[in-house]
């Protein structure tokens, strides 16, 4: 027999056995008691108080196994790592990652989806790329670690760790779901006059960060034989990386996107690409139009589903999936945007994180 839980720290809705002593949210990961009425069965032999010991220890083998990643569908679980890639400087791989989800929980406009978006990224990340988890910052406001946060601050402090002392044959993957906005550009580097943001959590306080500090963090340094891939899942992201050459679709050809300025915003030798959910004045979709499961940005929904049903898909092939599916479900306005450092075949060059 199941209850119907709501979980009292995300909202997040769900069932469970009325057997089991424990339930773990499986999205946020909060330990919730099952209130449900059971039937007491009298312990067995001998008097109460010599069983607590053994009552006590198969509480906490329960509880053990409850914290194991959970199976709900449509969630990615995962257990937050008691040290992180902040912790292992010097013993970095060649394949670095940033994973940043901000829901807003405390806002008006808290995002229901980002957490989902995150976790399904890494997990696409680890089963068909090979990246490690200890290779990896994962920001949300629910990490035990204060430093992993989505704050202004700690995202900035991550895309620096993203790119340090980066060289040849590095593979790194700056992904982001959460709020995207528009603000007028003072510098005259922006063909349509603004500059595209990313909201951190504390935006309201400490304010946005802005495409130009973005390319100026994370794109300028990349040197030869390096190789950066931004997935942004985000409203009026099209642009959000400043790369100077952006792609088409609709008229199968690259566009240029220097600044009119004159300013050049070029790579050290490495290449940058970047997978927009949707032009620098469009608004980005959700997932639920697609599935009433779970709530998940439409970017991520789709890439991650058509890059684990073609493992060898192009950049031109996936972008116009993405569209295809998008359009299918009626989300007009929202038209995914390939931007990169450098023109290529898209229908000839396999898309690889």
């Amino acid at each position: 027999m199941e209850i119907k839980i709501i979980c009292h720290r995300c909202k997040q809705k769900f069932s469970a056995s009325t057997t089991t002593e424990i339930i773990i949210c499986p999205q946020c990961r909060t330990v919730i008691p099952n209130r449900a009425p059971r039937k007491q069965s009298p312990p067995s032999g001998g008097d109460y108080g010599s069983s607590i010991p053994s009552l006590i220890g198969n509480l906490l083998k329960k509880l053990c196994h409850a914290l194991k990643p959970a199976t709900a569908p449509g969630l990615s679980s995962f257990v937050y790592p008691k040290s992180c890639g902040l912790d292992n400087v010097g013993a970095l791989g060649n394949k670095r990652a940033v994973l940043c989800g901000v829901s807003y929980k405390k806002w008006k406009y808290k995002l229901k989806g980002t957490i989902n978006d995150v976790f399904n990224m890494r997990d696409l990340l680890i089963q068909y790329y090979e990246y490690r988890d200890e290779n990896m910052l994962i920001l949300t406001e629910e990490q035990p670690d204060a430093r992993l946060i989505p704050t202004k601050a700690n995202i900035e402090s991550s895309l620096k760790w993203l790119v340090k002392d980066c060289r040849s044959g590095d593979s790194l993957v700056f992904y982001y779901s959460g709020h995207g906005l528009r603000q007028p550009d003072f510098e005259g580097d922006e063909i349509d006059g603004f500059d595209e943001t990313i909201c951190p959590v504390d935006f309201l306080k400490e304010g946005m960060i802005v495409d130009n500090d973005i390319y100026a963090t994370i794109v300028q340094p990349l040197t030869e034989g390096v190789r950066l891939h931004a997935i942004v899942d985000a409203c009026h992201s099209g642009t959000i990386l400043d790369l100077e050459h952006y792609y088409d679709n609709n008229e199968q050809r690259w566009k240029d996107n220097k600044p009119p300025s004159g300013a050049r915003k070029q790579t050290s030798g490495g290449k940058a690409y970047c997978i927009s959910a949707c032009e620098d004045d469009q608004v980005a979709a959700d997932t639920t139009a697609f599935s009433s499961k779970t709530m998940n940005g439409a970017l991520t929904y789709i890439l991650i589903e058509v890059v684990k049903a073609d493992r060898y898909v192009t950049y031109g092939d996936l972008l116009k999936r993405i569209e295809e599916r998008i359009e299918k479900a009626n989300e007009r306005g929202c038209k995914p945007l390939l931007s990169a450092s450098e023109q290529f075949n898209v229908y000839e060059t396999q898309f690889k994180l």
